[in-house]
């Protein structure tokens, strides 16, 4: 997960930056760089690998020890800005880390997040005789910065006018030889935060807060689409039209649980925010969104299996629920999923050229290591999608598949869900690819994920209707959650979410077995959440809503927007944007999760570690 440190004050910037960058060494990157103003020229060192390699290119040394932290650099160098980068756009290489240089030498940029429409910026560019260096998409936004400043606009102008042209969720820093004395930070979407510290006669600026904690515990987050112009003497924010906004600086406690939290007041509504940016990380260097073509390094992935047997716990499976409907959809393979817990006390029909898949966020699930084991055993091919690197599960497996989620620290898991479903779309893709007769079909769908992160940030945006319903309803003691389809594990995620943290008895079922059984319960004093997007299956499911309404239960409809049909058949919507059908269960997961915080809150409940419950189960 990319990490962005940018400093203007009166001390030397490079050890503030990438002293800043190693506390964010946790998100994970492939390459690092740095750019620094100088009285003549922007500075800019790059290197692949760790920050160790960037450090040996700007020869750091220890500066508490009072020695120079730069020895080839001559100049006061007290502006600037630092990069971590896990490719998306272009391989791992210098030259596509950041940041990125305009041709005239003028602007730096840093960038995390997706420029959806970068190709047709950079053909337009081209045009205008811009030469590119770099296969990144982050380096459209420095060339257009230039084009505006070679137009007489100011810095703050320039930026302005290039990013309301950016499609997608991004977050950007950039510096100038124009206005030496400023740093420009942007958040466009959500999937990549932006957090300006306020120091004394400086200012900083970080993608997370750690990144910045040792120099000032005053901040402020920026929300989407506002634009900070940093300086050493103060922050002045303004939306991207213009209009100025005044925040309240949020005061951190010097403590690492409560600098991890942030702006959140929990760690599991600080990871359901973190979602679009775990997204985007997941998916950075493995598709090329111009051909579609699927990377996974680490899954050594060698020829198609004949069969999947995907095992896991709680979330995780109802993740591989999710992943049967796509990889049998995408790559026309075969796949049982089981609990971990059951599957080696049965006799399944495993065989060599099978794979057996585990997905497990901390990797050190008992169930899921025995069930993986009992496959080994069994000759099938042992893969592992998992969010803990060096964990067990990517130890003991042929291949594996890393989330890139980040640190999980609520025992309610949420971004390892999602991040954990696009996982196994990848594979889908990359199996279809290896095949024939899904082949093109496969490209073609890898392609649909450049627009995910910037959908999963419009779910993450401030909507009033989950508090709504939890002042209604949080005093209820039963809930039904349904869905059909590849929707229908979405539903049992939700039933999970609400038991695991307000503890209210919830069931998750496929809509269409309510009628053997559930609908027994349904009264006028029972909710029940109705996943209802426009789907294969939307028909089936307004049939069930019906059904429900018949029985004078109380409908909470999660729809797509512009369906003017459902508003007359629930009491209460949830309204989604449309997606592509197999990516649905990705958006729908959101306002599951959402219901069940909010619900948690109204109740009283302890969220990050409701009771009974652990993040791993390590023991049988």
């Amino acid at each position: 997960m990319c990490g962005i440190v940018g400093y203007v004050g009166k001390h030397e910037a490079a050890p503030i930056i990438v002293g800043g960058l190693r506390k964010l060494e946790y998100r994970g990157y492939d390459s690092s760089g740095i750019a620094l103003l100088g009285d003549e020229e922007i500075s800019i060192e790059r290197a692949t690998g760790k920050l160790i390699n960037l450090e040996k290119r700007l020869e750091i040394r220890d500066w508490r020890l009072g020695e120079s932290p730069i020895s080839n650099l001559q100049s006061r160098l007290s502006v600037g800005v630092g990069h971590t980068r896990w490719a998306t756009h272009g391989g791992v290489t210098e030259a596509n880390a950041h940041p990125h240089i305009s041709m005239d030498g003028d602007v730096a940029v840093v960038h995390n997040g997706i420029v959806e429409n970068f190709v047709e910026l950079r053909h337009a560019l081209v045009a205008e005789g811009v030469v590119f260096k770099s296969e990144t998409d982050t380096e459209v936004i420095v060339h257009l910065v230039a084009r505006y400043l070679k137009q007489n606009m100011d810095l703050e102008m320039a930026c302005h006018t290039a990013f309301a042209q950016l499609r997608g969720s991004e977050a950007i820093v950039v510096i100038s030889m124009r206005e030496p004395d400023k740093l420009i930070a942007a958040r466009l979407g959500n999937a990549g935060g932006v957090v300006v510290g306020l120091g004394e006669g400086e200012g900083f600026v970080a993608s997370d807060v750690p990144g910045i904690l040792e120099h000032t515990r005053r901040v402020v987050f920026l929300e989407d689409r506002e634009v900070a112009v940093v300086t050493a003497n103060g922050t002045v924010i303004r939306q991207l039209n213009g209009a100025v906004v005044h925040k309240q600086p949020h005061a951190i406690a010097w403590d690492p649980i409560s600098a991890e939290k942030g702006e959140y007041r929990h760690f599991m509504q600080k990871e359901m925010f973190e979602q679009a940016r775990a997204i985007t990380d997941t998916l950075r260097g493995r598709v090329n969104f111009e051909t579609g073509e699927v990377s996974l390094p680490e899954l050594k992935l060698e020829e198609v299996p004949s069969r999947i047997y995907t095992v896991a716990s709680g979330t995780s499976l109802h993740s591989g629920m999710v992943g049967k409907f796509i990889i049998e959809k995408l790559a026309q393979v075969s796949v049982e999923t089981d609990y971990s817990s059951e599957f080696r006390y049965r006799a399944p029909m495993i065989q060599p050229g099978m794979a057996v898949l585990g997905i497990t966020q901390s990797g050190e699930t008992a169930d899921t290591l025995a069930a993986m084991a009992s496959g080994r055993q069994q000759g099938a091919r042992v893969w592992s999608i998992v969010n803990a690197i060096g964990s067990q599960a990517e130890r003991i497996s042929d291949g594996f598949i890393p989330m890139r989620s980040g640190p999980e620290i609520s025992v309610c898991s949420t971004k390892t869900f999602v991040a954990s479903i696009v996982d196994q779309y990848l594979l889908a893709c990359a199996l279809g690819q290896m095949g024939q007769a899904k082949r093109q079909e496969a490209f073609e769908a890898a392609k649909e994920l450049t627009h995910l992160p910037n959908l999963m940030g419009r779910m993450l945006e401030a909507n009033s209707i989950y508090e709504s319903l939890a002042n209604l309803y949080h005093d209820r003691e039963h809930m039904l959650f349904l869905g059909r389809g590849i929707n229908y594990p979405v539903a049992l995620e939700g039933a999970l979410k609400l038991k695991e943290i307000s503890y209210i008895h919830a069931e998750g079922y496929p809509a269409g077995e309510m009628k053997h059984g559930p609908i027994a319960l349904i009264d006028e004093h029972m909710p029940i959440v109705c996943i209802a997007v426009r789907d294969g299956v939307y028909e089936k499911m307004v049939s069930q809503i019906e059904q429900v309404r018949a029985r004078h239960g109380i409908v909470i409809a999660v729809a797509t927007e512009g369906d003017t049909d459902i508003v007359n058949k629930a009491d209460h919507i949830i309204w989604v944007p449309k997606a592509p059908e197999l990516l649905y269960p990705v958006i729908t997961a959101i306002p599951m999760q959402r219901l069940a915080y909010e619900f948690a809150l109204r109740r009283g409940c302890d969220v990050d570690q409701p009771r009974n419950l652990a993040k791993s189960v390590t023991v049988e």
